[in-house]
């Protein structure tokens, strides 16, 4: 029997059995219950120069591979989003081409792609209000040109030139004026990114719902969701229930998304109050932490699928520990994580990300990353995850007593 060595934040390392494959199956058709995306990640060439400053040089047969991973699990891919390191190390070039060679994938394999639409690519700080809509215009008309669906991303640049919540009306009146495709709006919270601060003109949540809901009312043709990644389950299910008619809420709730996915089909499942007279019992999903979870998420959909809501939560409901140390504060470090399950998982040669941002955790946190994981079912292939974990700690000088008995 194999062992996995672990080690924790004092230096003692223990070992626990190495789990075998969940056995997890792919869909043989279209998810059905839930839309669902996974928020994927990008893969560095092994010999490049991405360090910290550097301009992203991206495999791109590694990046690829792993969305057409995705889709063939049944699960929708969300590109050149935050996972994507969008303002943490991928430039507006590698940006671009990302956006036009994941659509590219999406055509080829039939599967449901939505992107990123920002102002990152203007280096400017701080520009005007006007700019900030013509910024994101640009973004914008190149993703449909693509062929790709929108996510409007929350903007920095928007953050620092409101001045109240009557500017955020009129940036999103103007950007959304001009789409010719229906778009997702994003509410990006201040754990993910501080300099969010205050968006959508207040740091109170409840007031900046007011205004965001006023601007998908008003908009309601034009929006085909919204993501709220707050980590704040009350604060979604709040808004989900006072959404217009057929606009989604997409959960990117990375430590309470079992009881929102699962909604009223998994009483079971732990969540917040909600209104059951209310027409929306379930968010959809566009998570980060499906790209770590991909193979397990899709297990636990086809569950529901099936009408077994005991299954669902069987599957998923131990996956929201792992997922919540992968994404502990500093939470926008999660992207670590994210890349070094799909190393255990043998979707990239090197644990190495660009920005190297692969060094912003510790050997214990992502100890316990595989020890979740392990347990959990997100090994896809355990043995491999295991011989390069152990070998990782070889290379940090870290005996492995426990690999083998």
């Amino acid at each position: 029997m194999t062992n996995l060595t672990l080690i924790s934040s004092n230096g003692a390392t223990s070992a626990v059995p190495l789990a075998e494959a969940p056995g997890h199956t792919k869909p043989t058709g279209a998810l059905r219950s839930r839309v669902a995306y996974a928020a994927a990640h990008v893969v560095p060439r092994v010999f490049a120069d991405n360090t910290p400053g550097r301009p992203a040089d991206v495999d791109w047969d590694a990046t690829l591979a792993f969305r057409r991973h995705v889709y063939s699990w049944g699960l929708g891919v969300a590109d050149a989003m935050d996972t994507a390191q969008r303002n943490m190390g991928l430039d507006a070039a590698a940006t671009r081409e990302l956006i036009s060679r994941s659509a590219q994938v999406a055509r080829e394999e039939g599967g449901s792609v939505v992107v990123g639409v920002n102002t990152d690519h203007i280096d400017d700080e701080r520009i005007s209000v006007s700019a900030v809509i013509d910024a994101y215009k640009t973004q914008l008309h190149f993703t449909e040109e693509q062929g790709a669906g929108p996510v409007l991303m929350a903007s920095r640049h928007l953050a620092r030139a409101a001045q109240s919540a009557d500017d955020y009306r009129r940036v999103y009146r103007g950007v959304l004026a001009s789409a010719t495709t229906p778009v997702v709006l994003h509410w990006l919270g201040t754990a993910f990114d501080p300099l969010l601060e205050g968006y959508f003109g207040s740091s109170d949540r409840r007031v900046a719902a007011d205004v965001l809901l006023e601007i998908i009312g008003e908009n309601a043709d034009k929006i085909s969701g919204v993501k709220m990644s707050l980590l704040d389950a009350a604060s979604e299910v709040s808004v989900r229930e006072r959404l217009p008619e057929g606009v989604r809420m997409f959960t990117g709730d990375d430590f309470n998304y079992v009881g929102l996915i699962g909604g009223s089909d998994v009483p079971d499942a732990p969540q917040p109050e909600r209104d059951p007279a209310s027409p929306r019992q379930h968010s959809d999903a566009l998570l980060g932490a499906f790209a770590a979870l991909t193979t397990v998420a899709s297990a636990a959909i086809q569950a529901l699928d099936a009408g077994d809501s005991d299954r669902y939560l069987a599957i998923l409901g131990p996956t929201e520990e792992l997922s919540r140390q992968i994404f502990a504060a500093p939470t926008f470090y999660y992207k670590t994580g994210v890349a070094f399950v799909s190393w255990l998982n043998g979707h990239q040669a090197a644990f190495q990300m660009v920005n190297g941002l692969h060094s912003a955790r510790s050997l214990p946190h992502l100890s316990r990353i595989v020890e979740l994981a392990n347990a959990t079912g997100a090994l896809e292939r355990p043995e491999l995850a295991a011989a390069r974990w152990h070998g990782m700690l070889r290379c940090n000088g870290v005996d492995t007593p426990g690999a083998s008995a």
